[in-house]
């Protein structure tokens, strides 16, 4: 599909590619990976055509059709959400367009020839776009549109008035619908919540096209690709499988060289001994020349230079009181939208805590209420004995003061500390030498991340409270956090996107719905586990937090009566379930069928022939209406049969 010859890059006197070479084949999914800084990003948009290379060649398969998801898609298109899929197909609108005009030129009464040449074109035209709509089917824009997160009433909405965050989804969601043969994927699971991750793993697993993915997120990443392509200090290197299947091949090559350069060390210092013991003798003088020779020819063995990342550990913390936090009947919402109602929810002493749920469900405001940036509506938050916090927050990053600089930044946290500790936290976060002296104002998103690490590592509470800590971290560092972390020794309670860092780290997680928050003892792949078994009630050891001072001091169910209950409520799930779902199946086979005759008619309208006999085209043209009419209607149907069915899984936390 794509080859790369001889590529070359630089910027700013700094060379990012020398000579580079590389073939990409149809199908295959690759991982790139690298430092912040490698040139990941860049490689891509080379491959998207945005720059230029300083020399060498990238020659694409004719007629490839590629697409591109920046970091930062936040273009507003005009027109609604859905509307903006269908329009993102290519040469479609210009066919509308065209459409449009012919018919009101026939319309008007044109001279006979001009309008045989119309109706002709007219056929051409329909043709086209009945290919275009059997490729790229409107029910699959919506599909795409759903798995991201948006609902139904969404379709309508003018892309203009979503967040910045939900226009990367609409950005995404065209992408995927347009179907390229080759995806350009940089960091797609940004701005997503994690049901939404999961459908989009699910989705590309899928995808039948060729896809370069970037993502901090390992399990993503290891889950998507079978290639990796790794921007190491030494260039582009290629390895046959996956990010995990690369660390291993790497450590093995570094473990091979460095056993060579010892090999080959010792051989130098056998040589130097030989040389300098007989060099003077006559009778050894020829095999000492020859040892001299050997040496000159011996290439230096390289071992890999180690990539320059993040390093450091969490110092211990005192030890708080066993119940860090205390949320008695906490409410809150914002006008009419009412986020969750009493609470009652403790975190304990050590525990590791991911909040989850979709976005606008109230993760960042359940965190910015434990950390008092905001006061619940109702119930009160405590902090235990002995509780510190430090809070990490994605909008404390563009608090810092751009004036300052790295070092002021870091060091007005602990004024009583040197200033070449604060240098050496610094230097741990990749701001070593002169960089601490950098203005905060001229830093990457990725650099003012490291910075409000930085700063908590100096002076961690025993409570961290943090709110995607690995957005703008590359995937190196984000796994030197997580290490950190499962090393804490303290309490945490956060909110990720990226489920290699909630699953390793997570000993609970609170669930948001329904205006309650649930708690799911274990890691996130077991809350998954959980959510799969679908038709088997809550589950043992699941609580319901939402809950009175009552209802916790009932006796324990016994186990009999637990299983009766479970019967109960699988009975109840499927009465209530199977209704809707048979009802979306019949209107399923309805637009099925509608569609078939829709199909059915585009092809006969296609021919020119048909429109010199007015008394056969109208007919079918009128046909060809109605149709249309049917099918927007059992569409808006079957999507209200969607959010029925959305609402009774959420009901049994089927969702």
């Amino acid at each position: 599909m794509i080859t790369i010859t001889n590529l070359s890059l630089g910027f700013l006197g700094k060379q990012l590619f020398n000579k580079i070479n590389l073939h990409i084949k149809a199908g295959e999914h690759i991982g790139l990976v690298g430092p912040n800084g490698s040139g990941k990003t860049t490689l891509l948009r080379l491959l998207a055509g945005e720059i230029t290379p300083d020399s060498g060649e990238i020659r694409f398969e004719k007629g490839l059709r590629l697409g591109y998801l920046p970091q930062d898609a936040y273009e507003a298109l005009p027109g609604n959400l859905l509307a903006s899929l269908i329009n993102a197909i290519p040469n479609r609108v210009a066919l509308k367009k065209e459409m449009v005009a012919i018919e009101k030129a026939l319309a008007s009464g044109s001279p006979h020839v001009e309008q045989e040449k119309m109706a002709t074109r007219l056929a051409d035209i329909h043709h086209e776009l009945t290919s275009l709509d059997s490729l790229f089917p409107p029910h699959k824009a919506e599909k795409i549109l759903l798995g991201l997160g948006f609902k139904p009433d969404d379709f309508s909405r003018p892309l203009s008035s979503l967040s910045g965050g939900w226009k990367m989804r609409a950005a995404l969601a065209r992408l995927l619908y347009q179907n390229p043969d080759l995806l350009l994927l940089d960091e797609p699971t940004n701005h997503l919540d994690l049901p939404s991750v999961r459908w989009l793993e699910a989705f590309l697993q899928d995808f039948k096209g060729s896809m370069i993915l970037v993502s901090h997120d390992r399990d993503f990443l290891n889950r998507q690709t079978q290639r990796t392509l790794a921007l190491e200090v030494e260039g582009l290197r290629v390895y046959s499988g996956n990010y995990d299947f690369y660390l291993k091949a790497r450590e093995e090559e570094r473990k091979a060289l460095e056993a060579k350069a010892r090999n080959q060390e010792q051989r130098v210092k056998e040589a130097r001994k030989f040389i300098e013991k007989f060099r003077a003798k006559a009778s050894k003088a020829r095999q000492a020349q020859s040892k001299i020779k050997l040496l000159d020819k011996m290439a230096l063995v390289e071992t890999y230079r180690p990539q320059k990342t993040i390093h450091f550990s969490f110092p211990k913390v005192s030890r708080s009181g066993r119940v860090v936090v205390t949320l008695d009947g906490v409410s809150k919402g914002f006008g009419s939208n009412m986020l969750y109602k009493n609470l009652y929810l403790k975190v304990l002493r050590g525990e590791k805590i991911a909040v989850v749920g979709p976005n606008g469900a109230g993760k960042t405001t359940l965190l910015r209420l434990v950390a008092g940036e905001i006061e619940p509506d109702e119930g009160q938050i405590t902090l235990g004995h002995g509780v510190t916090m430090s809070y990490y927050a994605q909008h404390h990053s563009e608090m810092l003061d751009p004036a300052k600089s790295v070092l002021e930044e870091v060091y007005q946290v602990v004024p009583h500390e040197s200033i070449s500790f604060v240098r050496g936290i610094c230097g741990a976060f990749l701001f070593p030498g002169q960089d601490v002296e950098k203005a905060v104002g001229i830093l990457s998103g990725g650099e003012k991340a490291r910075v409000s690490l930085a700063k908590i590592l100096v002076r961690p509470g025993n409570l961290m409270v943090m709110d995607e800590p690995t957005n703008h971290l590359d995937i190196i560092s984000s796994e030197v956090l997580i290490d950190a972390l499962a090393d804490f020794n303290g309490t945490l309670l956060f909110v990720s996107h990226n489920q290699s860092f909630v699953n390793r780290l997570a000993t609970k997680i609170w669930d948001i719905r329904d205006q309650g928050i649930k708690e799911y003892p274990g890691t996130l792949y077991e809350y998954y586990d959980h959510l799969s078994r679908k038709g088997e009630g809550l589950g043992p050891g699941l609580q319901e937090t939402q809950k009175s001072s009552k209802s916790r001091g009932q006796k324990t169910i016994s186990r009999k009566m637990k299983r009766a209950e479970r019967a109960k409520k699988r009975g109840l799930i499927s009465a209530t379930l199977k209704p809707i779902q048979k009802k979306l199946q019949d209107l399923e086979e309805r637009i099925d069928e509608l569609e078939r005759k829709k199909t059915e008619l585009e092809a006969i309208l296609s021919n020119p022939e048909l429109f010199k006999d007015q008394d056969r085209s109208l007919p079918l043209l009128n046909e060809y209406g109605n149709i249309k009419k049917k099918l927007e209607d059992l569409m808006g149907r079957w999507e209200r049969g969607h959010e029925e069915l959305e609402r009774a899984k959420r009901k049994f936390a089927l969702l």
